[in-house]
């Protein structure tokens, strides 16, 4: 399958470039997009020099800090107008392992997006305080209540999807940012009638630069669980 994978960046220049090249060493035949938004480190400047190693990483730059789900939105539609089949998304961190890419690709094979799950065997978490493990894995049992969607790690960023699924979503009707774009493009994708799988994965807390994290994501998420609610309550399918 002519694979992408789509990285977001906002001051990403210390991780990025590791992430890049773990991915080609596992198949120099992955596409890889990085979506800057002018991180004020210089990201997209140095993905820039990186093109000259790498022939198949490509760099959509965007014009300011807009949110990780217009970001990955935007590499979605780039993705479908460059004809991949296989579109992977992962954070640029290093938090999601490199190395989990080709069992989420496999996973393809009987479903129609692939999510790789903190929270399908146990929990497999490293590094994260109590805290913010229990926020996470309470947040996963409260949309899944809300909402029946039928997964365990409805907020995992690592995910494989067929085009034929980016395809049919609306992509210019996705609002929301953070966790709750991804619990949203879950719900859409579940509502849509496709095939949901989970696979184990480690997640791996960053160890260089700041998380993205804030209240206003973590309010964003509950109200939104509730939006979705209502579209199943009423039959919304949009």
């Amino acid at each position: 399958m002519k694979t992408l994978i789509i990285s977001p960046t906002y001051n990403e220049r210390k991780n990025v470039g590791e992430l890049i090249k773990r991915l080609h060493d596992i198949d120099n035949r992955y596409h890889i997009l990085i979506v800057d938004d002018n991180s004020p480190d210089g990201t997209g400047d140095y993905i820039e020099t990186l093109k000259a190693d790498y022939p198949n990483l490509h760099l959509l730059r965007r014009p300011g800090k807009d949110g990780l789900g217009k970001a990955y939105c935007a590499g979605f539609q780039w993705a479908l107008e460059h004809d991949f089949d296989a579109i992977i998304q992962m954070d640029a961190d290093m938090s999601h392992n490199p190395d989990d890419v080709p069992k989420l690709i496999h996973g393809l094979t009987d479903a129609d997006l692939v999510i790789g799950s903190r929270y399908v065997q146990g929990v497999s978490v490293v590094n994260w305080p109590i805290r913010r493990l229990m926020l996470s894995y309470g947040a996963n049992l409260y949309s899944r209540i809300v909402t029946g969607l039928p997964i365990r790690d409805a907020t995992a960023g690592f995910k494989c999807w067929r085009r034929e699924v980016l395809a049919t979503l609306d992509l210019n009707n996705i609002k929301s940012q953070g966790y709750s774009f991804q619990i949203e493009m879950n719900f859409r994708t579940w509502r849509k009638g496709f095939r949901l799988k989970e696979v184990p994965i480690i997640f791996f807390d960053r160890t260089v630069g700041e998380s993205k994290m804030s209240k206003l994501i973590m309010l964003e998420a509950i109200m939104m669980v509730w939006r979705l609610r209502l579209w199943r309550f009423f039959g919304w399918n949009k």
